[in-house]
């Protein structure tokens, strides 16, 4: 096939011939995407509802929680259909929109975790110039900024690898990923591509660089704090995030930059299911069990949603 032929489809990558594996694959991802869905949705709430959370920092967390699940939901669902209806096929235009909202939502993510760094850095090296610094009206450019970023970070990838020529139509992989599209070219025209997504990968490790420097200076400053419950804190707020963004890094970074094979591996599926799928479960779960003020909003917002019966 062409990628001229937009009325091609495209053949995901089957977890099973077998129905009964199959069946255990739909019922996998459902409670992965539900479970995701859940503490997000949670995490958007809480900050939503409880006035105490309308904080900069917290205004990025909930920014992070729609991008996750726009990111779990564009490619999750189809694979869950696909093992429920026994089929692998994909159209050709589904491919298109998947890749590009795909990029587009795990783009805004490593941009906004980068703001996010910015953000603690302020707030625990500067914390007298915090609130001039980090005003609303400003991070709000700041979010808008990531999502647009991440806007025409998609357009630029679903252009690169959608303008070449395919000679086959078998993706192994259960969603459009670019590095198994990349494989599938006639010719050398993915090496436009290819270059795009190695400049990706090299401003990823900037954004990497930034993020470990930044919080070089943090943790310098938190261990200068006398006080126990004071270093907590910090480190509470900090720990979550450099872990959320350094399993990003290394699971996406491999999934991009290793050889592709010409048969199906495991090692590529579980790389790309960490980096798509777990990375956003992870994210409501890590900031949630280290930040006692979120814990605090959603026992008020379960409150408030399923009040107690007073006798």
């Amino acid at each position: 096939m062409s990628s001229n032929t937009s009325g091609s489809d495209f053949l995901l990558l089957e977890f099973s011939e077998v129905w009964e594996l199959q069946i255990l694959h739909f019922l996998v991802f459902l409670l992965l995407y539900v479970a995701t869905l859940t503490g997000n949705l949670l995490i958007i709430f809480t900050i939503a509802f409880d006035h105490h959370l309308h904080t900069p920092m917290y205004f990025f967390l909930m920014n992070l929680a729609m991008q996750d699940l726009g990111e779990i939901s564009v490619i999750v669902p189809k694979s869950m259909m696909n093992s429920l209806m026994n089929t692998r096929h994909i159209s050709y235009s589904g491919c298109v929109t998947q890749v590009f909202l795909f990029v587009f939502f795990l783009a805004s993510d490593v941009f906004l975790l980068t703001v996010m760094a910015y953000d603690r850095y302020v707030a625990i090296c500067n914390p007298f110039q915090y609130e001039m610094i980090m005003n609303m009206r400003d991070c709000i450019k700041m979010v808008v900024t990531t999502w647009i970023s991440g806007l025409l970070y998609g357009a630029l990838h679903t252009t690169g690898t959608f303008t070449i020529s395919f000679c086959s139509n078998i993706v192994n992989q259960f969603f459009c990923e670019i590095p198994q599209l990349l494989k599938l070219a006639c010719s050398d025209s993915y090496r436009i591509e290819l270059g795009v997504v190695v400049l990706s990968v090299i401003l990823l490790f900037g954004c990497f660089i930034f993020i470990i420097v930044t919080y070089i200076h943090i943790f310098i400053v938190v261990l200068r704090i006398p006080s126990v419950r004071g270093r907590n804190k910090a480190f509470s707020t900090c720990v979550p995030h450099l872990t959320v963004f350094s399993t990003l890094v290394f699971t996406g970074s491999f999934a991009y930059l290793m050889p592709t094979s010409k048969i199906p591996s495991h090692f590529d599926l579980v790389l790309s299911v960490i980096y798509s799928m777990i990375s956003p479960l992870l994210n409501p779960l890590i900031y949630s069990m280290r930040n006692q003020e979120i814990k605090v909003g959603v026992k008020k917002l379960l409150r408030l949603k399923y009040p107690s019966n007073s006798t």
